[in-house]
């Protein structure tokens, strides 16, 4: 298990390692609105889709510039060669899940910001797709599991989450984090199930690594069955 270093200064009642993993999400989610709404207008002079390009390129920065911040990703600190299959088979798992659960009354609304990896001529244009999975598959679940399990969840059972070891954390701030993260996608039940599947491999083995891997995997193994089936709202 690896702790944060002792990093004890408060900025808004957020602690110095805390923003570095609030941040690169709450950019996040600023781009992710910015989509949303600039879909929604007509005669944009430029394809919205390039708000996900500048949010794979702005928060994937982030991640590596503050690479050094994030003990947890460290080299050493990544999962064995059994937690690393544990992790890729409950990611497919979630993904199988994910696929399943889209009855109408296991949504939240519709998406806002839907992503169509198609051009003008309704083939696929794989630039756009390669744009698309590099963000799901490689930023996404770096920039979320810091944020909901590393962050959110350690800071609900303790303000100094830094030194909260994943394996002591309670079922209350696991279950308090997964339905915020629940709230923060169409598919609620499919994201409680990836929710509570992410959290239990990082309370499992104590590596945020697991959680990554298997979020990587889910997001990935999406992308494929999205773009080799059309099911583009799914994206």
């Amino acid at each position: 298990m690896v702790v944060e270093p002792p990093k004890t200064q408060i900025v808004g009642g957020i602690s110095r390692s805390g923003w570095f993993r609030v941040l690169p999400f709450g950019l996040f989610m600023v781009l992710l609105g910015l989509r949303g709404a600039a879909a929604g207008l007509e005669g944009l002079p430029f394809d919205p889709r390039w708000f996900y390009a500048l949010t794979v390129l702005l928060v994937g920065g982030l991640l590596y510039r503050w690479r050094h911040e994030y003990a947890e990703l460290a080299r050493g600190s990544w999962p064995s060669l059994p937690e690393f299959a544990e992790a890729v088979v409950v990611g497919l798992l979630v993904f199988v899940a994910w696929i399943h659960l889209d009855a109408p009354w296991m949504q939240l609304g519709s998406p806002t910001a839907a992503f169509t990896g198609l051009d003008a001529t309704g083939q696929v244009d794989l630039r756009w797709v390669a744009v698309r999975w590099v963000g799901a598959a490689l930023v996404v679940p770096v920039m979320e599991e810091l944020f909901w399990r590393s962050y959110l969840m350690r800071w609900l059972e303790s303000p100094d989450f830094g030194n909260v070891d994943p394996r002591s954390v309670g079922w209350r701030a696991v279950s308090i984090s997964t339905g915020v993260f629940m709230l923060a996608h169409t598919l609620w039940l499919a994201a409680i199930v990836a929710g509570l599947a992410y959290a239990w491999l990082y309370r499992r083995h104590g590596r945020l690594g697991a959680a990554v891997i298997a979020h990587a995997v889910t997001n990935g193994a999406l992308g494929l069955w999205v773009v080799a089936g059309g099911h583009w709202a799914f994206w």
